[in-house]
C-alpha cells in the first residue's frame, strides 16, 4: 500500500506515526501517536484514557499489525467489541493481552513483550495504566519510582529498536501547592515521554489537550464526548491554547 493511501475505513498511512483511531485527534497530535517515542494520557478517573487505548489498538490491527496490551485496569471485553465492531473476533488473533496483578507482574509482562516483538509484526504497546500498581507499591514504601523508571526505559528501548510507538495511560494525584490534579510517576516519566496528553471531564463534554509535545502547539485541544465507537469529536477545528 501506497503511503496515503489508506484500506478503505482506515487513516492514512504514515510512516512516521500510528493512527490514534481519530482523524481529528490525529490532526491535533500531528499525524498520529509518534514511532519511537512514549505518548503518555493523564486525568482523572472515568474520562476515557483506556477508550483511547483501545481505539488506537484497534486502528493498528486492522492496519494488519499485532499489538501488546498490558493491562492493570480491568480490561472490558465489552469495550473492546463496541470500538472493534464486527472485526473484534479476527482482530482479536493478533491482540495479546497481558492482566497484571501486581508491580512485578508488570515488570514480567513488559520483559516478555520482547520476545513478542522479535517475531511478530507488532505495530503497538499499550500500557493501561503504567502506574496503577506502581501507586499501590509507594504506598508500602516500595523503591517503586526506581522500578518504574526502569519499566520505562525496556519500553523507550523497544520502541526505537522496533519503529513502534508506545502508549501508555497514568494515573493522577491532587496536588495542593496547585489546586489541580498531577500525573503520577515524578519528572522522570514527564522526561522520558515525548508526548503527553491531559484528559478532563467537563459539564457534559470532555476535552483532551496537549500538555507536551515536540513538534505540536502545547495548550491547543479537542472537546469529544464518549460514544458506542470510541469518541465523537465535537467539531474537528483544533482549538487554540492555552486551555482557558
Amino acid at each position: 500500500m501506497e503511503e496515503g493511501t489508506p484500506e478503505a475505513g482506515l487513516p492514512p498511512v504514515n510512516r512516521y506515526h500510528e493512527s490514534s483511531g481519530c482523524i481529528p485527534l490525529d490532526k491535533l497530535i500531528g499525524g498520529g501517536y509518534p514511532k519511537k517515542m512514549i505518548t503518555q494520557i493523564y486525568g482523572e478517573p472515568g474520562g476515557g484514557k483506556s477508550t483511547f487505548c483501545l481505539m488506537a489498538a484497534v486502528s493498528v490491527l486492522k492496519a494488519g499489525k499485532c499489538v501488546i496490551y498490558v493491562d492493570t485496569e480491568s480490561f472490558s471485553v465489552d469495550r473492546f467489541t463496541q470500538i472493534a465492531d464486527s472485526r473484534a473476533e479476527e482482530l482479536s488473533e493478533r491482540f495479546y493481552l497481558y492482566e497484571a496483578a501486581d508491580f512485578d507482574q508488570q515488570a514480567s509482562m513488559i520483559q516478555d513483550a520482547g520476545h513478542i516483538l522479535s517475531t511478530r509484526d507488532t505495530g503497538l504497546i499499550v500500557i493501561d495504566s503504567a502506574t496503577g500498581l506502581y501507586r499501590t507499591e509507594l504506598e508500602h514504601g516500595q523503591d517503586s519510582l526506581q522500578r518504574l523508571s526502569r519499566q520505562i526505559v525496556v519500553l523507550l528501548g523497544y520502541a526505537k529498536r522496533y519503529d513502534i510507538p508506545i502508549l501508555l495511560t497514568n494515573q493522577v494525584y491532587m496536588d495542593p501547592a496547585k489546586n489541580d490534579f498531577a500525573p503520577l510517576g515524578g519528572t522522570s516519566l514527564f522526561h522520558l515521554s515525548k508526548v503527553i496528553l491531559r484528559i478532563d471531564r467537563m459539564d457534559v463534554l470532555r476535552r483532551v489537550r496537549i500538555v507536551k509535545h515536540h513538534a505540536q502547539p502545547e495548550g491547543d485541544y479537542l472537546n469529544f464526548s464518549m460514544v458506542q465507537e470510541g469518541i465523537q469529536v465535537s467539531g474537528e477545528q483544533i482549538n487554540q491554547g492555552p486551555n482557558p
